[in-house]
């Protein structure tokens, strides 16, 4: 328990709420966001309960036999983990009693305006990214890999772009599914693409909302149904958004996707050392910090290559000759 709190009872809601608020709406799991309110709430001498929901955050706080109630608006459409480190930080620094409360909100504010990512960097990764599920998925030639990084890179400028001019959460990953789905389109027309269509399919790829999939799915397991349903119809719409981008992009063309493509066999090396790729890529294009976080992404990087390997082990041990790079 920290020092006596010198803040009264709204003030004391205000520095929780914003403090959650910043980790809900930037990509912290539900449960991970009420356990630092709650540990900050304590820290402050305040009895308060998070209800989070979709579009709003609520606190109910007691004091003696005072008792407020607050809302502050939270989507959690957006994924910024560097804000969420931050915040957490800043949530160890005030339970700890090296940052006062009372200047909690300043680092709040700070923190909330963080910029994202330089452009540069984050087209990089989201390249690095379509590269390796590339990889993951049967390429067999050079330049196909190439136009992909090219496609992938283009659509994250595109969405840095457009991000300036609006704040709709569907208009970027239809706009980079279509730059995808046009360039696949002529790359099928001059013979570059095969089949498979990776060139028109692996950028569209990494645009797809994982981390609001795990989120609503770790929401509903806890039985927050609203918001667990939310999420997942949110990420939905993301998906929709972007099959209908690279649709379109295809026919503009003349060109279709096919179904039922068979896939190609992949190294089991080639195919693990591309899933553990992810780990890191990830971490560059949600700027994970880093180096302060080496080993909780080295930790992570173990998962996919686990992954890959005991799916490689099942299908050899069903199907030995029908073994493909498609889970």
């Amino acid at each position: 328990m920290g020092p006596k709190p010198t803040m009264n009872l709204e003030e004391q809601s205000e520095v929780v709420l914003t403090l959650g608020q910043a980790l809900d709406v930037n990509g912290q799991s539900t449960n991970d966001t009420l356990a630092a309110t709650e540990r900050l709430s304590n820290s402050l001498g305040l009895r308060a309960t998070i209800i989070p929901g979709w579009g709003e955050l609520q606190l109910e706080a007691t004091e003696g036999t005072n008792r407020l109630v607050s809302l502050v608006p939270a989507s959690p459409t957006g994924v910024h983990m560097e804000r969420v480190a931050s915040a957490m930080t800043a949530i160890d620094e005030v339970t700890a009693g090296h940052l006062p409360a009372t200047a909690a909100l300043q680092t709040i504010g700070a923190i909330s305006h963080k910029p994202p990512a330089p452009t540069w960097l984050f087209a990089l990764a989201a390249a690095a990214g379509a590269a390796s599920l590339s990889v993951l998925y049967g390429i067999q030639h050079i330049v196909p890999v190439m136009l992909i990084v090219l496609s992938a890179a283009a659509g994250a400028v595109l969405r840095r772009i457009l991000a300036h001019y609006s704040t709709n959460s569907f208009l970027q990953p239809l706009c980079a599914a279509l730059l995808a789905g046009m360039i696949g389109a002529l790359a099928v027309r001059y013979q570059l693409s095969s089949p498979l269509r990776l060139v028109a399919v692996c950028p569209c790829m990494i645009l797809v909302p994982g981390p609001h999939v795990l989120n609503g799915m770790m929401d509903l397991s806890v039985a927050r149904i609203s918001l667990g349903a939310s999420r997942l119809l949110y990420a939905g719409l993301v998906v929709l958004a972007i099959s209908a981008g690279l649709l379109l992009g295809l026919s503009l063309l003349g060109v279709s996707l096919p179904v039922g493509e068979p896939g190609r066999a992949v190294p089991l090396w080639l195919d693990i050392l591309a899933a553990g790729d992810q780990t890191p890529i990830d971490a560059l294009r949600y700027r994970w910090q880093v180096f302060a976080r080496w080993k909780e992404a080295s930790t992570g990087r173990s998962s996919p290559l686990l992954g890959h390997r005991s799916r490689f082990g099942w299908k050899n041990f069903k199907k030995p000759a029908l073994a493909k790079s498609f889970g």
